[in-house]
């Protein structure tokens, strides 16, 4: 059949009624995208927030839980030390957020501190930039997709015994989700991260006004508090230590960094503004969950986490809000490995184009994304 454009200019359109065949990899990640597609595989701010966002976010799930298991060696008094170490991890998240917000601008194509560190002080320093993020990538995947686990067991204790096979089948599933293209992960992941930003919110404000008005309480019933004794000599040490741990929160800041490319046009731009997003909302819920977790003097066990012993006392039970700030943490949790899914590939790609990994990892699957990586980091993960 021919037709005329506007222009006047015949165009030959021509029909079939052939459709590929489907395969058993088109129905799981997807049919193939061609190469000119890969404009339209970008994602704007509200995607990027959930895709780059959700390691950073999900960290304060467990930050301080970190910090508290430190102090608690200190005994009852180790409540009054949290929320004024984390006002300095805050203080830390806002220097480092600022300079990752340059960073984005001045490198436009990504690559985060490996590209920094190469450009400005060599190869080898950027060697030991690049070991440490793809090591902090794999082992993102491995604690936050447990993190996600302890809060099924705390809800559920009767899943404890297969605890390890859970958390093996979600870094599967993430990786299927990832291998179908960051577009479509991001649709997937966008709901469960604004579902957890809203479910932390409300714990939080109700466990605020509670307080404010006093009726908070302290936990009922909390896990079993073991003190050792310690000497004030190593006082010092033992803040820094807590210190140290709680910067966990700090976890996945760089993301958005390592992953400029993703984002639509003006990159730089909509990736800035993300990551100022991103540390505005990982602020506040640090600082909120820390001031309610020493003032109901929460006990970090593996029996049951802060997170669950503030969601009990806020709600004052197990209740429908209990059960939704769980299931919100969990998922949020298990998307945290989502963040490294987005930007091991990427990492290893640059570095593997550099010579210093196997250039398959250069590759881009079907869905143009980098499939070799994300196998590989779910592999490396799983063990």
């Amino acid at each position: 059949m021919n037709l005329k454009d506007d222009h006047g200019t015949t165009i030959l359109l021509r029909e079939t009624d052939f459709e590929p065949k489907r395969t058993w990899r088109t129905w799981l990640i997807g049919r193939p995208l061609q190469t000119a597609d890969a404009p339209h595989q970008t994602i704007g701010k509200f995607i990027g927030l959930a895709v780059f966002a959700s390691d950073a976010l999900s960290s304060t799930a467990y930050a301080t839980q970190e910090m508290l298991v430190i102090l608690l060696v200190l005994g009852a008094s180790a409540y009054q030390y949290v929320f004024p170490l984390a006002i300095a991890i805050v203080i830390l998240l806002g220097i480092v957020t600022l300079s990752y917000e340059q960073t984005i601008h001045a490198y436009p194509n990504g690559g985060g501190a490996y590209i920094v560190t190469r450009d400005n002080l060599g190869m080898i320093p950027a060697q030991i930039a690049a070991a440490a993020l793809l090591t902090d990538y794999v082992l993102t995947v491995a604690v936050s997709i447990s993190s996600g686990v302890a809060q099924i067991i705390s809800a559920a204790p009767g899943l404890f015994p297969w605890r390890v096979w859970i958390g093996v089948g979600l870094v599967g599933f993430i990786m299927v989700i990832n291998l179908r293209g960051v577009k479509e992960s991001g649709k997937a992941f966008s709901v469960p991260t604004y579902f957890f930003i809203l479910m932390m919110t409300i714990t939080l404000i109700t466990g605020l006004i509670r307080y404010f008005s006093g009726s908070l309480g302290n936990v009922v019933d909390p896990p079993e508090l073991e003190v050792f004794q310690t000497s004030q000599a190593i006082f010092a040490l033992l803040i820094l230590r807590a210190f140290s741990s709680g910067t966990a929160a700090l976890t996945g800041v760089e993301a958005i960094s390592d992953g400029i490319p993703a984002f639509k046009e003006p990159r730089s731009k909509n990736a800035g503004q993300t990551l100022l997003i991103m540390a505005a909302i990982l602020a506040s819920m640090m600082l909120a969950i820390s001031y309610l977790a020493g003032h109901i003097q929460a006990v970090p066990s593996e029996a049951e986490t802060v997170i669950s012993q503030l969601a009990r006392t806020a709600f004052d039970g197990r209740g429908i809000l209990y059960l939704g700030m769980i299931v919100a943490t969990t998922v949020i949790l298990v998307m945290a490995a989502n963040t490294s899914f987005a930007d091991f590939p990427r990492l290893s790609a640059i570095t593997a184009n550099d010579g210093l990994l196997p250039r398959q990892l250069t590759y881009r699957g079907s869905r143009l994304v980098y499939s070799r990586g994300i196998v590989l980091l779910a592999l490396l993960a799983s063990v």
